[in-house]
């Protein structure tokens, strides 16, 4: 079944599911309406015809789009540095910066890596979220982990960072690097041997880039010094200003 028809059909299952109207047009146009009707929903359980047709959809995308595998990627001392999609990367763990909600971004078709991640993952992941917010020991667990469904990774990583509203105290520092170690620690305990780390905070959140990928960068490699486990660590990049500064960086000597 082509994606155009896909669409249509899912469209048509939130249509009377929802009790609403919806304005259908071209591919594009219903594939944008339909990513920001799930987007703006709660957890909500679906028959199974809709994840079969979702997931369809997802996987043709994921297809479409392509697979890096990061095992594929140049290492230097367990560290990489891939730019471009986080979620065309085949890992262990991808990490995602999540909201303080941990139920993913609710603004239709947000370019958040939050929305993006949820969106390509699919819809199951915000319910499982939810199914987690609901267990007891839930504010224990600092960082939230779900499967990755229809994305390329085997797990994702939720974990909210600090948010900058004017300068950066050292407490922010500090929940900075803390949430690459929860990250860290979290792999290993899981026994996984990569991990992807997108810029956490430095997207809606404002925290300074350089001083992101400083912190970033520095705390990785003491954690590699200090633990006795083999794990490769990834930093993905989308803007051209991580970019550079991560190159730099890492050309580096520790």
């Amino acid at each position: 079944m082509k994606k155009e028809k896909i669409v249509l059909k899912l469209l048509n299952i939130l249509a009377k599911k929802l009790n609403i109207t919806i304005n259908y047009g071209d591919y594009k146009h219903n594939r944008l309406i339909f990513r920001g009707i799930c987007n703006q929903l709660p957890p909500t359980e679906f028959d199974d015809d809709f994840y079969d047709l979702q997931d369809k959809l997802l996987s043709i995308e994921r297809i479409e789009k392509g697979i890096v595998d990061v095992n594929n990627l140049l290492y230097k001392n367990n560290i990489a540095h891939f730019n471009g999609d986080i979620t065309a990367l085949k890992a262990g763990a991808i990490v995602n910066a999540a909201n303080d909600e941990y139920l993913g971004c609710f603004v239709p078709c947000h370019n958040c890596i939050d929305n993006i991640i949820m969106s390509c993952a699919g819809f199951q992941m915000r319910n499982e979220l939810s199914d987690i917010k609901r267990q007891n020991d839930y504010d224990k667990q600092i960082v939230k982990v779900t499967r990755g469904y229809n994305l390329p990774c085997k797990y994702v990583f939720h974990i909210a960072g600090p948010i900058i509203y004017d300068n950066v105290s050292d407490k922010q520092k500090i929940d900075l690097k803390n949430c690459y170690l929860y990250c860290l620690d979290k792999a290993k305990e899981m026994g996984l041997r990569n991990i992807v780390f997108c810029c956490i905070s430095t997207g809606e959140y404002n925290f300074p880039n350089k001083l992101a990928c400083e912190i970033a960068v520095r705390t990785v490699i003491d954690w590699l010094k200090e633990n006795e486990y083999c794990l490769n660590v990834v930093f993905d990049t989308f803007k051209n200003v991580d970019k550079e500064l991560y190159n730099e960086r890492l050309s580096k000597k520790n």
